[in-house]
């Protein structure tokens, strides 16, 4: 890659502290985000996407959260170095967050126009006036009349009070969106309508997009990238074509296995063998291994490294070690 990546996460590990021991959220994770492109960031519930999107904004809960090592940097800067008078620029400004479920999102006793202001406020030099008429302007890129401004979120349905929280974060046209599950709490037909929304709006306003999902269909409609995670680690990360033609680790095999068939007449899904791994007890070695039916002894006793194993496309699995793989720098 010839161009440093928009957003550079290195060796980021993340715990919650219990009475039952540390939760080993984000363990060495490693991930990058080009300028302009949309990264699918795809696993299980508890594999560690939310806590990861949480780190890059800032706002783990500490305690009992707590970043233990690793660097985050946007723009070639560290994020962890930063104060939290300069991450409160940051977020909203430069980096904004969509959440999964709007009504938890949205403030239930101010209007949406004031709320998207508030944003506009908090970042450019406009007064009150001036941010209220461009939060007008935002209803209206995302498909809300401008004089549904001075009405409630719970005037709205749940498509629409989505709508406004994507206003709310591109209001002040920030460089990268992070999307946690955005279309979770929505019905089929809805989703598909606000994500042909998301995807058009980061065109136009030219921002790149982590779109944390389960949903591969979803990642192969809107997504450049994709970063496989397991277990607090990534797996793999590919470009889309590649990962969809050529998936290499045998997680994501799983995760494409265990899609639908139309055409299939079997009455059984297929389904990866075995739990996710307690995050308080990770076994040695390769997370997965318990569930592999490729799980060596080294699998067993040592840590996998990326394997580059053609142009972006990496994987972690001694599957391709063997075959000779160079580590990624």
């Amino acid at each position: 890659m010839n161009n440093k990546p928009l957003l550079d996460i290195k060796d980021l590990s993340i715990i919650y502290r219990s009475d039952n021991g540390n939760v080993k959220a984000v363990n060495k994770l490693n991930l990058h985000v080009e300028a302009g492109k949309t990264l699918g960031f795809v696993g299980e519930t508890g594999a560690g996407k939310t806590t990861t999107a949480l780190g890059v904004m800032g706002l783990v809960p500490n305690p009992p959260g707590e970043i233990t090592e690793g660097e985050i940097f946007f723009e070639g800067e560290n994020l962890l170095e930063k104060s939290e008078d300069e991450m409160r620029d940051i977020r909203g400004g430069k980096i904004a967050m969509i959440f999964q479920d709007p009504m938890t999102s949205l403030n239930p006793l101010v209007t949406v126009g004031d709320q998207i202001a508030e944003m506009i406020l908090l970042h450019k030099d406009v007064n009150k006036a001036e941010a209220f008429e461009l939060a007008g302007e935002m209803l209206e890129k995302v498909g809300i009349q401008k004089e549904r401004a001075v009405e409630y979120p719970h005037q709205f349905s749940g498509g629409m009070r989505q709508r406004v929280v994507i206003a709310i974060a591109l209001a002040c046209n920030p460089q990268l969106i992070i999307a946690d599950e955005p279309t979770t709490a929505l019905d089929v037909t809805i989703q598909a309508q606000v994500l042909e929304l998301m995807k058009d709006l980061k065109k136009e306003f030219k921002t790149a997009m982590v779109l944390i999902t389960h949903d591969l269909g979803v990642v192969a409609e809107i997504c450049d990238q994709v970063a496989v995670i397991y277990a607090g680690t990534i797996v793999e990360y590919a470009d889309i074509r590649s990962l969809y033609t050529k998936p290499m680790h045998p997680y994501t095999h799983g995760l494409f296995n265990s899609i639908p068939d139309l055409d299939d007449e079997s009455e059984t899904l297929n389904v990866i063998n075995g739990m996710p791994p307690d995050p308080t007890d990770l076994p040695k070695g390769c997370p997965f291994n318990p569930r592999c039916d490729h799980a060596t002894k080294q699998c067993r006793e040592e840590m996998p490294s990326y394997i580059n194993v053609e142009d972006n496309h990496q994987v972690a699995c001694f599957l391709f070690q063997k075959e000779g793989g160079a580590n990624r720098d």
